[in-house]
Formats: C-alpha cells, structure tokens, sequence
C-alpha cells in the first residue's frame, strides 16, 4: 500500500484563523515535511472558493503544483480532482507538462468531472448537464494524452476542438503524464477510467469500494484494458491518537474549530464527512487499512483536519502506521 498526502488550502476551512500572510509558509512547510518523510506524494483538491461559500481563502491547485515543484524534491504531486471544464484541456495539458519538467518528472494528474454548481456558475461556466461535463472530461483526457505523448493534438469534439495544437516541452515521464481518474459515476466515469487511467480513485469513503471496483473491472473487460494495472486509490480523513483518549479529544477539537464558522447543519455535515475516514489509535488504523488492503485499495490519500495548526497526527501516522503496511 502506498501513502499520500492532502495539504490544507482552505476550502474545506482548514485554515481558519491563520492570518493570510502566514498561511503559504504552513503550506509549504507540510508540503517540506511529506517530502521528507514516508509519503509517496503530496496532494491538493480543485476548488476556486470554500464549501459552503465563504471569504476563507482558498488556494488554487495548479498555483500550488508549480510552487511545489519548486521547494520539494521527491515526493509526486497531485490533485483529486482537476476539472476539466475549469481549463481548457490543451492549456491545462501544457501547463501540466511544464509542471512535470519544472518538478524533474513528479506531476500526477487527476481529473474528474466536477459537481460544484455554485463555483462553476459563479465563475462564469455555466452547469452543463452531467452527460455534457463527462463527455467533456471524455474529450479533455484524449487531447491531454495526444499532447503529452507526441507534443500535438487534434480533436474536432462536440465540446472540444483542437487543430494542431502544439505543446513544448514534452513531460519527462515515459509515456506521458500518469493519470487518475475521480469519480464513482458506474456508466461513465468508470468506463473512462477503464479507457485511460492508470489510477482510479472512488472517492472519500470505503463504502461501497469492493462494488465500484467490480464494476471498473467489467469496463475493463469490455473495452480491452487491463483491470489489475490499475491502481485503486481511495481519499481517507483521519483523526489519530496516540489512546482513544486522545483521539476523543482531538474529535472534540475538530468540532470546537468548525462551530463559530458554519451554521449548526453545515457544521454536522462536515463532521459526518470527517468520521467517514479513519479514525482511532495507530493499531486501530492499521486493523482498517489491512481490511482495506484485502479489498484492494493500493493508495491512501490522508487528511488530516489538524494538519495546518499541529502536526502530531502526521507524524504519528508517519511513525507508526505507514511502516506498518508498507514492509
């Protein structure tokens, strides 16, 4: 099993009352601390503003990508997801082969679908019907995969149209750029992950994952790809303690910093959210994982809620849960 890592960017309200002057030094010092320690990659997520709208900040994720590039050296970096309808996909392609040059070959790219209505009208994007957003994501992968690989691209799409589009520099991975692919939707999403990814990931949950894995697998079967090259991969919050003392305190914690920022309903569907994930004593989290590793997850991406103001959960994941399922 592979490990890796969601850095804060304030969507989630994971930066609350961290001055904005202050907040990329945090950033970047986790992003530093990943690169240092037994993580395979650091992670972020593709939103403009937070969920539910605020005036908390919120970093934008290929900002992020070419910054860490930059102050670190080892670790992969990656986003779950990039929409695709945010960005033109030969622009978005270009600016990720850059990204993997700027970076020494280390750039993964997730894309996916998107679902946030508010922030795709707000910016001016309209809401396409979801057979129109996967169908673009559909298209999207192809010119992206075109451009990566032989550096042009054309595509005369119901959504997309491309005539020759160059893209230099090439990406420095074999192959192109290795692609994730977001989503649980049964009759598209997956077939497109069957189609072109490397990794798929089914969400923030292990329910329902032995399901969803099954149906990728028939995808697989009837467009002739694969099933056991690709990875599966699943997003897991934790709350981690070193005693179940601990943990029930940093649960108190979790909903102590929500509360003066969200409306009771809002604040009881984050929590919801955060307690879908692991949560427990190191040995605790290493039980689920090994049944999560039985049902075929290959890759954890960790949250940690406390991950901008305290550390210790990190490093207490670090020390004694990844050396445990990665031996």
């Amino acid at each position: 099993m592979r490990f890796g890592m969601f850095i804060p960017q304030g969507a989630d309200f994971d930066l609350v009352g961290i001055p904005p002057a202050e907040q990329w030094d945090i950033l970047r010092g986790l992003a530093q601390a990943a690169d240092a320690g037994p993580f395979d990659s650091i992670w972020v997520f593709d939103h403009f503003v937070s969920d539910p709208p605020s005036e908390e900040s919120a970093f934008e994720a290929w900002s992020m990508m070419a910054a860490f590039a930059a102050c670190t050296s080892r670790v992969r970096l990656g986003q779950l997801c990039t929409c695709m309808g945010y960005r033109n996909p030969a622009y978005l392609a270009k600016v990720a082969a850059c990204v993997d040059v700027m970076s020494g070959g280390r750039l993964d790219v997730g894309v996916g679908a998107g679902w946030n209505e508010h922030e795709w009208r707000s910016y001016g994007y309209g809401f396409p019907s979801t057979g129109d957003r996967l169908g673009m994501l559909d298209e999207g992968v192809q010119i992206m995969r075109q451009l990566w690989t032989t550096g042009r691209a054309t595509l005369i799409g119901k959504h997309y149209q491309v005539d020759g589009a160059i893209s230099r520099p090439l990406p420095l991975q074999e192959g192109g750029i290795p692609l994730w692919v977001g989503g649980g939707g049964e009759k598209k999403t997956l077939r497109i992950a069957a189609k072109y990814a490397q990794y798929t990931n089914f969400g923030a949950s292990l329910d329902g994952f032995t399901h969803k894995s099954q149906v990728l697998a028939e995808h697989c079967r009837q467009v002739g790809t694969d099933f056991d090259a690709i990875v599966r991969s699943v997003i897991l919050n934790v709350t981690i303690g070193e005693t179940e003392k601990e943990v029930a305190e940093k649960l108190a914690w979790t909903r102590a910093q929500y509360a003066p920022v969200l409306p009771a309903a809002e604040l009881e569907s984050l929590l919801r959210y955060w307690s879908e994930g692991l949560i427990g004593t190191p040995e605790q989290i290493v039980e689920q994982l090994t049944k999560a590793g039985r049902m075929g997850v290959g890759y954890v991406n960790a949250r940690f809620v406390d991950a901008a103001y305290d550390r210790s959960s990190i490093d207490l994941f670090a020390d004694k849960v990844i050396p445990e399922l990665t031996r």
